[in-house]
């Protein structure tokens, strides 16, 4: 509502639809977009309003939205003048501030309206505690008291430690803080003790409240002591899904999980497993030391079990001497998935290696593992236990303390992955690497640079692309030295181009693994490069991926300022596919963000990678930084990035990845 229009104009135009054409207002509110009409009695937004608007008197009509700190339109504010009228510089950026404090008073009346509402819901029968982002108490209701024993002036102004029963070790809380974090709430159960020294069981939910900004501004816990059912629940739930001996999951608690676990696989695409784990010669235990003896080396077994499994693994024990692993989220890859069964089972005979102190003795014991994949529900449970327990008879058979698939498949899939091992330590040796190009071009197509992309010629299998073989070199470590060939293999080549004026002032960029950047001589490693090659460490890009920075941040970061200072140039790569935190980003000491061509592909169709793409050009124009997009393979995906203002591309549209002799007859370079 406009207060110095006349009222009959507002009336009119009260409760009109938002939408294209509906005013220059509503089509501001309509597409988010400020709409500038200098003559009202022209322009075909203001058809439906002409005579209205003469009427009152309008000759012209700005309108700027409205946003939220989401970037949702809350409305429109609009300036209105007698006569037909075009606004400057001093008009545009009175209506865009009139704007934005137009959306804070929004906001600020929303929030106040919740307030209201959460006070009256905050006298619960729950207890209920609210603390600020420091974590300390700010807020307890009465029911809160009644649970913990504290009144308001025991707790507010401490921290929730308070009532910490010491039953849950740093490893909890930090999960519990973490998907805090990550998803803004955590509830389950927890042991907390009250006033008088009393631990007990409570039922607890914490939510991160947000402000405007997007921080923290309080935490809300709500929490229900449940100690009345928990003990008689805990009695039942044993017997039923527990074995007594081991207190292991039994059989039936086992086809439980996997259920679950064939459901997960089924909506995830990703393999899991099942192990057979059979102690060998168990019986002679029981036979020459007795029973007792034998219960405490299956107690002491299953221990071991449990400490060589990651969470969310399930350790079963569904027979005398029989144990079953329960292998959740492995690959989506057949082979990798076996591989990961492999690596599961060889900490399982570490474990189970070492001696057993029994009835006055060392006891050396080992095992026979019998593994079966799955995926989705394309075998049932029984036959999948089968499966696996065939193929522990298959290791006792061929002669224990060994690991066996029940497919034979995937058994020449692990020897095949072994193979590849050691025809990439042959191939490091043999130097069977060569470095492809592909070209960086700016808006005028001159090209600025080079991308260098790492290619295995094999001498009987051909050209291997690097998703081949780059993901077994990260897990096996043999990436630091092929990192270290691609380093010295480009820094070569820029000072071949040094010397030559058409290539003189290209760069090379270089991938960079999070292994190789986290060596402590990484940085010495880049300069003595740089210096024994003579080259100008301008010319040289690192691009680093957003994973580095998920561990050790400031090392991370104090590393990439020692390389800039060195004169190298730091790009971040795949940009938007990890989970980089806005609050280190500005931080890093980056030149250039690489927009990851997951969200090129399709940009002419996907509204969303749409908006992802002006999200991620806006906040490196904000940041200072360069962009460039990767994988751009069509006109219509160019034009739409450089309307946003990435000026800087990289993809087929432009040329493909092609050994130097290519690149330079691509560039025309006599050679």
């Amino acid at each position: 509502v406009a207060p110095s229009l006349p009222d009959f104009y507002n009336q009119a135009v009260l409760g009109i639809e938002v939408g294209v054409g509906q005013g220059s207002c509503g089509t501001c509110a309509a597409t988010g977009q400020r709409v500038i009409v200098e003559d009202i009695a022209t322009h075909p937004y203001w058809t439906p309003f002409r005579e209205i608007a003469a009427r009152a008197g309008l000759g012209a009509c700005w309108s700027q939205p409205v946003l939220s700190s989401s970037r949702a339109v809350l409305g429109s504010f609009a300036i209105y003048h007698r006569r037909p009228h075009a606004p400057d510089t001093a008009d545009i950026h009175l209506i865009e501030e009139s704007a934005q404090l137009a959306s804070i008073a929004l906001e600020r009346q929303r929030a106040q309206n919740d307030l209201r509402i959460a006070a009256t819901a905050f006298e619960t029968t729950k207890g209920m505690m609210i603390t600020g982002p420091d974590k300390l108490i700010l807020r307890v209701n009465r029911a809160f008291t009644t649970v913990t024993g504290y009144s308001p002036q025991d707790v507010i102004g401490r921290s929730p430690r308070i009532l910490s029963s010491d039953r849950h070790d740093r490893r909890f809380y930090e999960t519990m803080w973490r998907t805090i974090n990550q998803t803004g709430s955590w509830e389950g159960e927890i042991w907390n003790r009250r006033k008088n020294g009393e631990l007990y069981p409570q039922y607890l939910m914490i939510s991160a409240v947000q402000a405007v900004d997007g921080t923290i501004s309080n935490y809300v816990a709500s929490m229900e002591d449940i100690s009345g059912s928990k003990e008689a629940d805990a009695k039942i739930h044993n017997l039923a899904f527990y074995d007594a001996l081991t207190q292991l999951p039994n059989r039936r608690l086992l086809a439980d999980r996997l259920e679950h676990a064939l459901a997960s696989s089924a909506r995830t695409g990703k393999h899991g497993a099942l192990l057979m784990v059979d102690l060998d010669r168990f019986k002679t235990v029981n036979e020459t030391l007795g029973y007792e003896a034998g219960d405490q080396l299956l107690k002491r077994v299953a221990a071991r079990l449990c400490g060589c499994m990651y969470e969310g693994d399930t350790v079963a024990c569904t027979g005398a001497d029989e144990f079953v692993v329960l292998l959740e989220g492995l690959s989506e890859q057949p082979d990798e998935a076996a591989a990961g069964v492999e690596t599961a089972a060889n900490r399982i005979f570490r474990a189970l290696s070492a001696s057993y102190p029994l009835a006055g003795q060392n006891y050396q014991g080992t095992a026979s593992i019998g593994a079966a994949l799955f995926l989705g529900h394309g075998s049932n449970q029984e036959e999948l236990l089968k499966q696996a327990e065939i193929a522990m008879s298959q290791a006792k058979r061929t002669g224990r303390n060994l690991l066996r698939f029940f497919d034979p498949a995937m058994q020449q899939a692990i020897a095949a992955r072994a193979d590849l091992e050691g025809e990439l330590r042959k191939a490091i040796r043999d130097r069977q690497f060569e470095l492809h190009y592909q070209p960086q071009v700016e808006r005028n197509g001159r090209v600025t640079g080079v991308e260098a992309l790492i290619r295995w010629q094999h001498p009987e299998r051909g050209l291997i692309p690097p998703n081949q073989f780059i993901p077994l070199a990260e897990e096996t470590g043999l990436i630091l030295a092929i990192g270290d060939w691609v380093l010295e293999t480009a820094c070569a080549r820029l000072k071949t181009w040094q010397s030559a004026p058409e290539t003189a002032a290209l760069s090379i960029a270089v991938n960079v693994s999070a292994r190789q950047f986290k060596q402590d001589g990484f940085v010495a490693q880049i300069r003595d490069a740089i210096a024994r090659h003579g080259i100008e460490p301008e010319r040289l890009k690192l691009e680093l991926t957003e994973s580095m920075l998920l561990d050790d941040i400031d090392v991370m970061i104090d590393k990439m300022a020692s390389l800039k200072e060195a004169g190298v140039g730091l790009e971040l790569d795949d940009f938007g596919t990890g989970y980089s935190s806005l609050q280190y980003l500005k931080r890093l000491p980056i030149e250039q963000l690489k927009i990851d061509q997951g969200f090129v592909r399709d940009l002419a169709e996907d509204e969303n990678d749409k908006a992802i793409v002006r999200t991620i050009i806006s906040m490196a124009r904000s940041l200072n930084l360069d962009v460039i997009a990767e994988g751009v393979e069509t006109e219509e995906q160019r034009r739409f990035l450089e309307s946003q203002g990435c000026t800087r591309f990289q993809g087929y549209l432009f040329g493909r990845p092609t050994p130097v002799d290519a690149l330079e007859s691509y560039l025309r370079i006599p050679r």
